[in-house]
């Protein structure tokens, strides 16, 4: 596993750095376009750990940063739905907490040569997250359809899942060390 390495997964997971301002700039005045915008980015963070296992191109670096842009991402989305008066912000705040608490214990056991694997509970949680966040981006411009009801119903489920996951790293963490 090597420090620094420009690959694909590498490549993949810098691009979402470049989707967030694209992001934020749109989605207000293009929900439609911020949506979309938003979907190819978390597609992108499931596709750079596959190609990076796959193609056996595991960095530390990537190890590193793909769990921060990941929650760039994710935050900016949340803050952006505060903003919208679409999402609380006491669920923005609870949510991002949790990211950056479990993403510093993570480094932390990683300066440690410690490797703190995603959990099947985290990935639950991203992709709940993701799938709520489209909705309530989306809300009703699709057709119609309301999608305010299944994204709050969605946002609640990754609310539960991001604690009980961060606990359970939290636990991980103090195991290994």
């Amino acid at each position: 596993m090597g420090t620094l390495r420009l690959n694909l997964p590498t490549v993949l997971t810098l691009s979402r750095i470049v989707f967030i301002p694209v992001f934020i700039l749109t989605v207000f005045k293009h929900p439609l376009f911020g949506a979309i915008i938003f979907g190819v980015a978390s597609m992108t963070d499931f596709l750079d750990g596959y190609l990076a296992r796959r193609l056996n191109k595991i960095t530390k670096f990537g190890i590193i940063l793909d769990p921060i842009v990941d929650k760039f991402l994710i935050v900016a989305a949340l803050f952006v739905l505060v903003d919208m008066g679409k999402l609380p912000s006491w669920i923005a705040i609870i949510m991002t907490v949790r990211e950056f608490l479990v993403t510093g214990l993570r480094v932390v056991a990683l300066s440690k040569d410690i490797i703190i694997p995603a959990e099947i509970g985290g990935k639950l949680k991203t992709t709940t997250q993701i799938l709520a966040i489209l909705c309530l981006i989306l809300g009703d411009s699709i057709l119609g359809i309301n999608l305010n009801v299944p994204g709050i119903i969605l946002i609640w489920i990754a609310l539960v899942l991001a604690v009980i996951s961060g606990v359970k790293y939290t636990i991980s963490f103090w195991k290994r060390l």
